[in-house]
């Protein structure tokens, strides 16, 4: 994350082992949240579970609404109402929020929405893992809007995004996507916590209203799904104007990507052939890199068997490398939308192929290959639940180049 553009968090803390679920829900106690409505659905129920207790501990709110309709519009409501306010659902219940997601946008309400995501369409695979719902969560609701979305990796990243995203939902006065994965949800890692409440305040003036008001604040502010003026009339009758204001609360995300942007690369010095991802999927992406670089791999090798965790761990890759002509590279999007599209082509500007694994059917990989015209992308899918291993990366990717070859 570009220290320019947040922030840092303070030096120390507490070294802890928590799932992922666990750290979000710390992380938004930390951020300021006093305000959580939520329902259960898996794989995000940990989240709700530790916040009925940690929203009790901090003199905060918990509701356990009768669904994620009614679980949107309460954290809406309370954002109103003064307070830092965020609910946690997965792939079903984020589509029944989708109204009040377009709802939160046009009344510039800043809310954090937690989507830790499972197989679909429906009911699904509600214990296992996907990033299907990328595209939902850029274009679920209807009308034009701009929404920004944050894609947690780990156990740490899923504390510090959470944070990121309060952040971020305040500084641009919009609904701001957490979206997480079964994978990152439930996994558990030493990270790095921290006591007491974050500071945060709104900084991008909002089109209505001052970034502080609240409700009973004074000023002249409308609440409700009709577009509006800077006076709080409706505007929806007037092309020029609504037209105005659609551009104000989209301008204000993407004139500002360089803000919000959060894009790292690995070993990308010279590299020709690059691979990018994003979520749970940029960890095997990144062990694929190193066993081509013959580099210490981490335990996910091997498809992440538990049988080779010690051999892993305690050896360099050594024998014959097949990978080892393959000048491969990471670049990793942690913050999907706004999409970062100036920064990817920087990064991949030198690369011949760009490869694009994703637990979905190759979605985001659209996105990429509308945007490098000079590499020739290729979208690595992988549906089902499971996760992409190493070996498989770089078996897709060695077989790819040389058939082209």
């Amino acid at each position: 994350m570009d220290p320019q553009n947040v922030e840092p968090l303070p030096r120390g803390g507490r070294k802890v082992i928590l799932q992922g679920n666990e750290a979000c829900a710390k992380a938004a106690v930390y951020a300021g949240c006093r305000f959580f409505a939520g329902y259960p659905i898996t794989p995000s129920t940990e989240i709700i579970e530790n916040l009925s207790a940690e929203m009790v501990n901090v003199g905060g709110s918990f509701i356990q609404m009768e669904d994620e309709i009614a679980s949107a519009c309460a954290i809406v409501g309370a954002r109103w109402g003064g307070k830092k306010a965020m609910t946690a659902t997965s792939g079903p219940g984020f589509t029944l929020m989708q109204e009040t997601i377009g709802f939160a946008a046009v009344t510039e309400t800043p809310v954090v929405i937690v989507n830790v995501q499972r197989g679909g369409p429906s009911t699904g695979q509600p214990t296992m893992s996907s990033q299907q719902d990328i595209y939902q969560v850029k274009y679920g609701s209807h009308g034009d809007y701009e929404i920004i979305a944050l894609t947690p990796s780990s156990v740490q990243e899923m504390y510090d995004f959470t944070i990121r995203a309060f952040e971020l939902s305040e500084k641009f006065r919009t609904p701001v996507i957490l979206l997480a994965d079964e994978v990152v949800g439930h996994m558990r890692e030493k990270i790095t916590i921290y006591d007491g409440e974050r500071k945060i305040r709104g900084g991008h003036r909002n089109y209505v209203v001052s970034p502080q008001e609240d409700f009973y604040t004074g000023g002249n502010c409308l609440v409700e799904g009709q577009l509006h003026d800077e006076e709080g009339k409706r505007i929806g009758h007037l092309a020029e104007k609504s037209g105005e204001f659609i551009r104000s609360i989209s301008g204000k995300i993407l004139n500002h990507i360089d803000e919000i942007q959060d894009v790292e690369s690995y070993f990308m010095d010279n590299a020709d052939i690059a691979i990018l991802a994003y979520g749970s999927v940029s960890r095997p992406a990144l062990n694929a890199v190193k066993l081509a670089k013959g580099i210490k791999l981490s335990a996910d090798e091997k498809e992440g068997k538990l049988r080779f965790l010690k051999r892993i761990l305690r050896r360099k890759y050594t024998g014959e490398n097949p990978y080892s002509h393959l000048n491969v590279g990471l670049i990793k999007v942690n913050a999907v939308w706004p999409f970062p599209e100036k920064e990817i082509q920087r990064l991949a500007a030198k690369c011949r192929y760009v490869f694009v694994p994703e637990m979905n059917a190759g979605k985001y990989y659209k996105e990429i290959e509308r945007c490098l015209w000079g590499s020739t992308v290729i979208s690595l899918p992988k549906i089902g639940g499971e996760i992409h291993s190493p070996a498989e990366l770089m078996e897709s990717i060695a077989n790819e180049v040389k058939d082209d070859e």
